[in-house]
């Protein structure tokens, strides 16, 4: 059953990356880096049950006790930095606006890292999200009727509150005096590799989508809890059977 879940686990970072692209996927590695760990371990368990062997029982309920404990940290941290921010809703708009003071402390403080946004923003200008809005919208009322990503709207475009005219779905008139002292308006720029990447706008987007993803890894590390924690406690009563019974070479 053990390595029926570590296959399990395994599958789910793989569907983690078929489902987020390159800048986004932070935890797709380290989820199925448990899987294959996990699946060592169940290696070691089973080897101990079926040579009856105490020590490999042992070190086997040391490491998933081991695992169990990583597990229960990260998911209470998880739930903790991802309960805040749920962004803005703009009247005409169909998708919400995010502002980065809204986040967590733990978010602000790795976006607002010089070093970490520099590589997210170069994978983000990579990725084109911007530029294809353009080709995907046809015209302005498609446009303003679209249920933007949170990254598309915090990346792609000035914040509302800025009351920059849209041209087209990649075009604002810059020309128009802004709004709002907010400093991403001064910080948009129409070119392709400017675009809104400097703003605390896209930073509140991308963490909203790493919000997602951690929070969905969260939900299913609660599952993966309860199942190890079955699988700890046969385990236990094996070790305590093998220890009654003569050893096994």
């Amino acid at each position: 059953m053990e390595q029926l879940l570590a296959v399990s686990v395994i599958g789910f970072g793989v569907w983690m990356s078929t489902h987020h692209d390159s800048c986004r996927k932070s935890l797709t590695l380290p989820v199925i880096g448990l899987g294959a760990i996990i699946l060592v371990i169940s290696i070691i368990g089973f080897l101990g049950a079926l040579k009856n062997n105490s020590i490999l029982l042992w070190i086997y309920l040391i490491l998933l006790c081991l695992i169990l404990v990583g597990i229960l940290v990260f998911t209470v941290f998880a739930f903790i930095v991802t309960n805040s921010g749920s962004g803005h809703q703009v009247s005409g708009l169909r998708y919400k606006e995010y502002q980065l003071q809204d986040c967590s402390s733990w978010f602000l403080k790795e976006l607002n890292n010089t070093h970490n946004w520099e590589r997210l923003k170069s994978c983000l200008v990579k990725s084109d999200d911007c530029n294809n809005l353009a080709g995907e919208y046809k015209t302005l009322k498609q446009y303003k009727s679209a249920r933007l990503t949170p990254v598309e709207a915090g990346c792609c475009r000035p914040p509302s509150e800025c009351g920059y005219p849209a041209v087209n779905a990649s075009y604002y008139d810059l020309s128009f005096r802004p709004i709002s002292s907010n400093k991403d308006c001064k910080l948009y720029k129409n070119s392709r590799g400017v675009k809104c990447y400097n703003c605390d706008s896209c930073k509140a987007g991308v963490a909203q989508y790493m919000k997602i993803e951690w929070r969905a890894v969260a939900i299913f590390n609660v599952f993966l809890f309860v199942v190890l924690s079955t699988i700890y406690f046969v385990g236990c009563c094996a070790r305590r059977n093998a220890a009654k019974s003569p050893e096994k070479v």
